[in-house]
This record gives C-alpha cells, structure tokens and sequence, in this order.
C-alpha cells in the first residue's frame, strides 16, 4: 500500500503544481488579451491535467479511507476547490472587464494557496499553522 500512496500523492501534488502554473499563466493571457488563449493545447491541457488531478486526489482519499466529512481540511480544501473553480471561470472567460477578469484569477490564486496548504499541513487553517 505505501509504494501505491506515495506513487499518488507524488502524482497529485505535481499534477497541482502544474495545474496551477498553468492557470497562472493562462489568467495572464487573459488579463493581457493573448491570443495564446486560444490554441489548441492552451483549451485542451488544462481539462486532461485537472481530471488526472481530480481522479489522483479521489484515490488517495479512497486508498486513505479520508473522507470529507471526517477530515475538516479536506472538507475545506473541497469547498475551497469550488471558489477556485468559480473565480477560475471568471479570470479565464466569464468576466466582462479586465479588471474582473485580473480580480478574479487573484483570488482564485489565493485560494489555490489556501488549498495548498491545508493539504500541506493538514489543518483548516492552511499556512497560518
């Protein structure tokens, strides 16, 4: 069982890593009105490395018997995960301004740091702990 789980979790916060750098970069075009938006592997990538991402994180928790409603940080880093999808959404393409859009993929970078962190230390209470 432990190769398995630290083969996930390897997998998962990697997956995260880069999910995040590409967001990251992503909001920029958008904030900057790049037409790197709109290529092909900038629309695909994101989806394929986020359901990779997602269905890591599924294991783990499956693998761990961790469920939500018996670990408050993962229950948080859950409902976090719902916030970072909408301001995601906002950042990349709901938002008419620019400045919403630049708003939006902030807080959806702070919160993408909250869950990094109550991963990381396992608290609610993310990096303040």
């Amino acid at each position: 069982m432990l190769p398995l789980y630290l083969t996930l979790k390897s997998l998962h916060v990697s997956l995260a890593l880069v999910s995040g750098a590409l967001f990251a970069l992503r909001a920029l075009w958008s904030v900057t009105g790049s037409s790197w938006l709109k290529r092909p592997w900038v629309r695909v990538l994101p989806h394929l490395l986020d359901t990779l991402l997602l269905a890591a994180g599924l294991s783990l928790m499956v693998l761990t018997t961790q469920w939500p409603h018996q670990t408050p940080w993962l229950a948080a880093k859950l409902t976090a995960l719902l916030g970072y999808i909408g301001f995601g959404s906002l950042a990349l393409r709901r938002a008419a301004s620019v400045r919403t859009r630049a708003l939006s993929a902030c807080l959806a970078l702070l919160i993408f740091v909250y869950m990094l962190g109550a991963a990381h230390r396992h608290s609610v209470l993310s990096w303040l702990v």
